[in-house]
């Protein structure tokens, strides 16, 4: 045999003598059925449609010979036996300092018509896992800006920490307000099934265009699909432990945990897994811990990662599974009251509910002293705050509550700050304990 007789016999082994395509079968809700051809979890392929167009799916799970799909987006026009092609490996998008100052959506493509984004490093669809015995401790304060937490609730680098409230209490302005003053290299904020109207209003109002230079936003509005949801929370977490990896201290905001909680709810049911507590299957209590646990502190001591999700309660019901379930995997939890937001009280913090795991770690004993004696004058009062309208508390019965109804307007104030109001850590420590003193 010749060498060009060889050459061509390798090179037509070479060509696939055909493409491996399925079917589809079926379509019901959110799910996809398809088969005629091998589908492995977690694969991607491409679903044509009867007016000839191509929507982009994955793989979620199979039963026999046939394999459960989701779109990506809103899909429309399908048609049984339309074709279902199985896409090859898709390659890593590559992250790098130009991702600073970009929008994106659930899978990396920008949203914000600054043209494509560039990297050296390639960004895996998954954050990675950092094992616990090589997990740097947290050893340093947060400073988030925000007065309440870093005189009562402070916070440390690679902490994660919820915000917790019911539905208009004030978590996402608490969100912004955190996001213009916390110290940090990078912030990577997660907006998660949330109202889109509200993308544009973080960006301008809460970011602002020195914020948004530092930033990257990954976005999935409420009108995405469940999959597109589940898929931008994990890249938010993965674009932040990149650069925490690169040595940067860096703060992932997720607004809201329990919207992703809430996708794959969706996604489980679709698959017929059996609901649970409160409709919520049993597989995403197990998912939400292997989330949070992707984020904190890397191996490397020159990065940190600090992550805060907002938990909406539903009913303002702090016994809700998810907020249950997230006050028991985060490393500290603070609480909107209702009643706070009613009376104009902003932000705000129920301090009394809220507790900060990792505040021992990186607070002064004397600022923890300060801040115990408040917390104390605050419980204090709560107990007498209703009878005082009606004239039925006698002072002089109790020099401890007599001293805490007396201090409570100055620690109210003290608890009190402006959406644009600036409270830096050194500040606010040194007003704690002259509030005390």
């Amino acid at each position: 045999m010749t060498l060009r007789a060889a050459l061509r016999d390798v090179e037509l082994g070479q060509v696939p003598v055909a493409r491996p395509t399925g079917r589809l079968v079926g379509a019901s809700g959110l799910l996809l059925e398809s088969a005629g051809c091998t589908l492995h979890t977690g694969q991607r392929c491409r679903v044509e449609t009867a007016a000839g167009e191509w929507v982009e799916a994955q793989v979620v799970g199979f039963r026999e010979e046939i394999a459960y799909l989701m779109p990506f987006r809103a899909i429309e026009g399908l048609a049984t036996g339309a074709r279902v092609l199985p896409l090859a490996e898709r390659r890593l998008p590559l992250i790098g300092p130009g991702w600073l100052g970009r929008i994106v959506d659930g899978l990396g493509e920008p949203m914000d018509g600054l043209g494509p984004l560039s990297g050296e490093h390639p960004l895996p669809a998954q954050p990675p896992r950092v094992h616990p015995l090589r997990k740097q401790p947290v050893h340093e304060a947060l400073d988030v800006g925000v007065r309440a937490i870093n005189g009562l609730l402070t916070l440390g680098k690679g902490q994660r920490v919820g915000l917790m409230a019911g539905s208009g209490v004030g978590k996402s302005v608490l969100l912004g307000l955190i996001t213009r003053q916390t110290v940090a290299d990078v912030v990577v904020v997660g907006l998660i099934g949330e109202r889109g109207r509200e993308v544009r209003e973080f960006i301008e109002r809460s970011l602002g265009a020195e914020g948004l230079a530092r930033a990257v936003l990954v976005v999935a509005p409420a009108d995405e699909s469940p999959l597109m949801r589940l898929r931008a929370t994990e890249l938010a977490h993965a674009i932040a432990a990149h650069y925490r990896d690169q040595g940067q201290h860096v703060l992932l905001l997720v607004d809201s945990l329990t919207r992703y909680a809430m996708a794959k709810r969706e996604v489980a049911l679709a698959l017929g897994e059996p609901p649970a507590t409160r409709g919520y299957p049993p597989s995403v209590f197990s998912q939400l811990p292997q989330l949070v646990e992707s984020a904190g502190n890397g191996e490397r001591p020159e990065g940190s990662m600090s992550a805060i999700y907002t938990v909406l309660a539903e009913g303002d019901d702090q016994q809700d599974p998810v907020v249950d379930t997230a006050r028991a995997v985060l490393d500290g939890h603070i609480v909107l009251s209702r009643a706070l937001a009613e009376r104009g009280h902003y932000p705000a913090i129920d301090i009394g509910a809220s507790i900060s795991r990792c505040m021992n770690l990186v607070a002064s004993p004397a600022q923890q002293r300060a801040a115990l004696q408040v917390k104390e004058l605050l419980g204090r009062y709560a107990q007498v705050r209703e009878l005082l309208p009606l004239g039925a508390y006698v002072a002089g019965a109790d020099p401890a509550t007599d001293r805490a109804v007396a201090a409570f307007p100055r620690m109210e104030a003290f608890l009190q700050q402006g959406t644009h109001d600036a409270a830096p850590m050194a500040a606010t420590v040194a007003q704690l304990e002259s509030l005390v003193q």
